[in-house]
């Protein structure tokens, strides 16, 4: 029988909307680093992760649905980067920081 995470993380892209709320998302993120790094003292490289992840799920939800596999790995990978985030900032704080 197959695990509730697996049947979530290899689902059916969920289409356009999805996708188009994620990179709005990443935009506004990229935007905001954008500024902070040329406006601002030090730009945060929370910013940079979260962006990340917010773009590798937008791709996976953009997918056509026959592409379940690819979708779940991308998936799986942004939310690898979000973990590295939260590792990062338990490790390192001063990176993360800034």
């Amino acid at each position: 029988m197959p695990s509730t995470i697996s049947d979530a993380l290899f689902s059916e892209p969920s289409g356009r909307r999805h996708a188009a709320v994620m990179f709005a998302g990443a935009l506004a993120l990229g935007l905001l680093y954008a500024y902070s790094a040329l406006v601002g003292d030090a730009a945060s490289v929370a910013v940079l992760f979260l962006l990340a992840g917010a773009a590798l799920s937008g791709v996976a939800e953009i997918l056509p649905s026959d592409r379940r596999v690819a979708a779940g790995v991308l998936r799986l990978t942004g939310i690898l980067v979000l973990v590295c985030l939260l590792a990062l900032v338990a490790v390192a704080p001063e990176l993360v920081a800034g």
